[in-house]
């Protein structure tokens, strides 16, 4: 451990106090089962994808389907970014109180903002690594099951955009168990928050339009698609989980636009068309789409982790 002179004494430096926290937080979290379990049902997930079309293609006496875009889109899931953030960060804040562990770690040389800072970065490590990882194996799965892909040069921005797309979550849960913490109250608190804006967004953009409003809520945002140029057709969700295909829109297609269309009920209702798209509600450009999503995402993580903080510098520690 590095040291650095002081008047009273040596004392450890504070990259070493730091990382010390970093450590601990990392070994706090992925000793524990439910972190495993979840990680292999992400895994699983993935596994999934990439064998069912094989099942179904040899059920059915076909050829699985090229997919050249299957690498960058597999990872898209809302539910995978709130199953990773509870994976890495449940334990984070709430379970120190449960078990009593805040009190030794309060203790030590360190500041609750260090503690705070330590943890957060803990789990973006891990975070990192497990997206990594993850997208590593659903590339080369992709490649094998669906053909060659387009655009793997920008994998590393799909990995970032999951990331930021994850922490919005991470940054709930932090702040749930700062202020409760109660590991159940905050793991049900969370869900509940994920499921109603999980089937709102699409229950609004079907039945009253893609509202630009669906776009400063977690989650998927407003539907529309890319019209003009080699993009054309190409669907595009504007919310926050998915900030990194977002951005390779805006990096392929910066001259094209995104058309909002509400969807034609009674065409769908009497099954007249394929695409039942009515009237036009708004444009813009994929520029303003991957900015958005990318802002809204920000001040999601920023202001919930000051949220987070402020609860953990306020809160009593009793021995």
């Amino acid at each position: 451990m590095t040291m650095t002179q002081n008047p009273k004494g040596q004392h450890p430096s504070w990259f070493s106090r730091f990382w010390a926290i970093v450590r601990y937080e990392m070994l706090w979290n992925i000793r524990k089962k439910k972190f495993i379990g979840i990680l292999i049902a992400v895994f699983i997930i993935a596994t999934l994808f990439l064998v069912l079309p094989v099942g179904i293609s040899a059920y059915q006496g076909t050829k699985v389907a090229a997919n050249p875009e299957a690498a960058i889109t597999a990872g898209s899931s809302g539910f995978l970014y709130l199953l990773l953030a509870i994976g890495t960060a449940v334990n984070s804040i709430s379970s120190e109180f449960e078990s009593g562990t805040i009190v030794p770690l309060v203790t030590k040389p360190v500041s609750r903002t260090m503690i705070f800072l330590g943890k957060v970065f803990g789990v973006l490590i891990i975070l990192v690594v497990s997206y990594i990882v993850l997208y590593g194996y659903s590339t080369v799965g992709s490649i094998i099951v669906y053909g060659p892909q387009h655009n793997l040069p920008y994998i590393p921005v799909i990995i970032v955009g999951s990331l930021i797309s994850t922490f919005i979550w991470v940054s709930v849960l932090f702040a749930v168990g700062a202020l409760t913490k109660n590991t159940i109250i905050t793991v049900i608190s969370v869900i509940i928050l994920f499921l109603s804006f999980f089937f709102a967004a699409p229950v609004v953009n079907e039945l009253a339009g893609p509202s630009p409003a669906l776009n400063y809520f977690p989650g998927t945002g407003a539907g529309g698609f890319i019209i003009g140029g080699a993009g054309n057709g190409t669907s595009v969700s504007s919310g926050t989980d998915n900030i990194g295909i977002n951005i390779v829109n805006y990096a392929l297609y910066s001259s094209a636009k995104v058309y909002y269309f509400q969807t034609n009920l009674t065409a769908v209702r009497a099954g007249e068309t394929s695409v039942p798209t009515g009237a036009l509600v708004y444009t813009e450009s994929p520029s303003l789409v991957a900015t958005r999503s990318l802002a809204v995402a920000f001040a999601y993580v920023i202001g919930l982790l000051v949220v987070a903080w402020v609860a953990l510098k306020k809160s009593q520690i009793l021995e």
